[in-house]
């Protein structure tokens, strides 16, 4: 009678062991799992979605998802929202997650992964690295994309994408807009400044290469617009829109407090130090910039509520005249000063500011060069920016015609 086989021991785990079935592990292992096929389009199928494009950069595509997200919340209880590729990161737990991420997920907690809302970030070497072996590159970005949009769309009822820049930004790895809006079979939303002419010419430019992909433009957004030009606007636009079959969602006026920096921006932009009122002042959003190059008689009319005064710091007329304002109302009037030049004030004087809430940036520039570059500055939305998130989900409810977006994707 034959002897009976000793019972086999059991078969390491796969994915506990990542040496089982191979040379280490003698044969191979026949409980080991064969590797996941790589996706080429989403499993889910049933989320809506819609996938925000603009039509170059700083055209308010931040904002519309922003403002989309809150006012969709009206309409849908679970909204998503994923930026599949970002050229604007910062670390977050050793991984690079794209800053509009970030600064959605900290406005509403979208309770997802954050690194599945920004799944692929490009790095001053990443072109370079796909460009080396795109054959196996690409196809491994495309499943890393389309496995983040299921688990950021998983049960979600409207998943917001946002895209990076015009239609085909991202070419040069093949992940352009209209490529990964194809590929997450999503329908696009526009995104462009106000006008007539420039934006419909620059929409139907970014539709072209939408339309090659064979990707839907569900309907474009114009950003930006002087209000007493709101009207003439819709109108004109609207009508070259139609020619291009391209409707015209929504018409967004112009909101001072969306663009108005805050203080510490300005520091940041102009290599500032702080003298005083840091703490207080670096959330002061300024409305107006203003050189103090007049009298101290000539500057009394410029001292209000959201004026930043640009002045050399050896004015103590000009710094005098804070002073006195801000001891009549009982604290800061003005946003804040800014003493150019390398000029610090009088000592006395400093002493006499720090008693006050009056915020100080002390800048090397002179006054004129400062003004400039505060003038062109980018403003973006950050996370501590509470005062411009219920403005922002006002302006997309009351100019974006939401009901027909949501019939149409």
């Amino acid at each position: 009678m034959a002897s009976a086989s000793p019972i086999p021991s059991p078969s390491p785990d796969p994915v506990s062991n990542p040496v089982a079935g191979s040379e280490f592990s003698g044969t191979p292992n026949p409980f080991s799992q064969p590797a996941l096929p790589l996706l080429r389009t989403p499993t889910n199928t049933v989320t809506k979605r819609v996938f925000v494009a603009a039509t170059r950069m700083n055209d308010g595509k931040t904002t519309t998802c922003l403002g989309l997200y809150g006012a969709l919340q009206s309409f849908f209880p679970r909204v998503g929202f994923i930026k599949p590729v970002g050229q604007r990161f910062v670390d977050v737990q050793g991984k690079k997650i794209d800053e509009d991420s970030v600064l959605l997920d900290s406005i509403f907690q979208v309770r997802v992964p954050i690194e599945s809302m920004s799944p692929v970030a490009i790095d001053s070497t990443f072109t370079r690295r796909f460009l080396e072996d795109p054959e196996a590159q690409l196809p491994a970005l495309e499943d890393k994309i389309c496995r983040a949009f299921d688990r950021v769309s998983w049960e979600k009822d409207f998943t917001i994408i946002e895209g990076t820049g015009h239609a085909g930004v991202g070419s040069v790895f093949e992940l352009s807009n209209a490529r990964v809006a194809k590929l997450l079979n999503s329908k696009v939303l526009l995104v462009s400044p106000g006008g007539i002419g420039r934006p419909v010419d620059e929409l139907a430019l970014n539709k072209s290469l939408f339309d090659h992909h064979g990707v839907e433009v569900v309907g474009a957004i114009l950003n930006k617009v002087e209000p007493d030009k709101l009207d003439m606007i819709r109108d004109y636009a609207g009508r070259g829109l139609s020619r291009l079959g391209i409707p015209l969602l929504g018409v967004l006026p112009v909101q001072p407090a969306l663009s108005a920096p805050n203080l510490a921006q300005i520091a940041e932009e102009i290599g500032g130090k702080w003298l005083n009122g840091r703490r207080g002042g670096a959330k002061q959003r300024v409305q107006r910039v203003v050189i103090g190059a007049m009298s101290a008689k000539g500057i009394v009319d410029y001292l209000q509520p959201g004026t930043l005064i640009i002045t050399p710091g050896d004015r103590d007329d000009i710094l005098l005249a804070a002073l006195a304002s801000a001891k009549i109302s009982g604290g800061a009037t003005i946003a804040g000063l800014i003493v150019s030049n390398d000029i610090k004030p009088h000592p006395k004087l400093a002493e006499l500011l720090a008693m006050t809430d009056i915020p100080v940036i002390a800048t090397k520039e002179e006054s004129y060069g400062v003004t400039s570059r505060i003038n062109h500055m980018s403003v973006k939305t950050q996370p501590q920016d509470h005062d411009k998130f219920p403005i922002i989900k006002q302006l997309i409810a009351d100019h974006v015609d939401l009901s027909k977006l949501i019939a149409t994707v």
